[in-house]
């Protein structure tokens, strides 16, 4: 197979160290969690990305250099990277997948740009947590295994003296059934791309799944750094919720107070500006696969 016209050719000299590093710095990441899962333990913070995200351990784990470089040498192993082509000594990203994917590869690039193109809304305050738990019972809990900080009838407080903003679907669909009908907004899945904004913590986070989902285009270090701020944000999200993690190691952000409310959102604006960063580098990696596929 020929392959794509590229902006780089990597030798096996240069991009083997590459490979070690990326396995390393993924290792600090996935070995903990296969660690735990071996024992049947279940950490409520560091497992949400594995357990929500669809990619897998093995598959951070695996480097590749996304579209439009080419590797030689020894290649072999590149025949277990999904959508790599090995050609004798040259490995690649099969150049047909992009006009196979061209329809997702569309959509996604639309998501990324209409949310990084809005105003960031920092109101919400992470009340979608506490949404998911208002008027529950203690066997009701998504974290069955953390106390309420402020127990059931405080927390039920809490939702109620705030106004719940949320535009998050996958957030919302948790929330409930009490707590659906205190939000300002009704977000489905088809609306999607209008409702997302760069705010929202749970949008932010997202910012992984769609680098894993446009793999093999994005380059696995792309992929980790994504993780790498999702891991930052999914701390946050979890301090700022009702549950008490203090016997995990996580002070709370007592978003019921005003110190906490600043807090939040002073946090809540850096890691907004970091996942724009990360929206525009993934839309560049789009427009560099269609722009052949469109072409053609």
């Amino acid at each position: 197979m020929r392959a794509p016209s590229t902006e780089a050719e990597l030798a096996e000299s240069a991009w083997r160290p590459l490979a070690e590093r990326h396995a390393a710095r993924v290792r600090a990441w996935t070995d903990p969690h296969l660690e735990r899962r071996s024992r049947n333990q279940r950490h409520p913070v560091e497992d949400f990305l594995w357990e929500y995200y669809s990619y897998s351990p093995k598959a951070l784990r695996s480097w590749h250099p996304g579209w439009g470089v080419v590797l030689r040498g020894d290649v072999a192993g590149f025949t277990a990277v999904r959508g790599f082509w090995v050609d004798g000594d040259r490995a690649f990203v099969d150049p047909a997948l992009a006009g196979r994917r061209a329809e997702q590869l569309r959509w996604i690039r639309g998501l990324l740009a209409a949310t990084e193109s809005r105003p960031a809304r920092l109101g919400c305050f992470g009340l979608h947590e506490w949404a998911m738990v208002y008027c529950s019972r203690p066997d009701q809990l998504r974290h069955t295994q953390l106390p309420l900080r402020l127990g059931p009838d405080g927390t039920d407080a809490v939702v109620e003296s705030h106004r719940i903003t949320c535009t998050h679907y996958d957030a919302y669909r948790f929330f409930t059934p009490a707590a659906v009908e205190l939000n300002t907004r009704r977000p489905t899945l088809a609306d999607r791309v209008d409702n997302e904004q760069p705010g929202c913590l749970h949008a932010q986070m997202d910012v992984y799944k769609w680098a894993h989902k446009l793999a093999p285009f994005t380059s696995a270090d792309l992929i980790a750094d994504c993780f790498a701020l999702a891991r930052e944000i999914r701390v946050l999200d979890m301090r700022a919720s009702p549950y008490d993690l203090t016997g995990w190691g996580y002070p709370p952000v007592a978003i019921e107070t005003a110190a906490g409310k600043s807090e939040y959102i002073q946090a809540q604006r850096d890691f907004g500006d970091r996942a724009n960063a990360l929206r525009r580098r993934l839309i560049t990696v789009c427009d560099a696969v269609l722009e052949p596929a469109t072409s053609s």
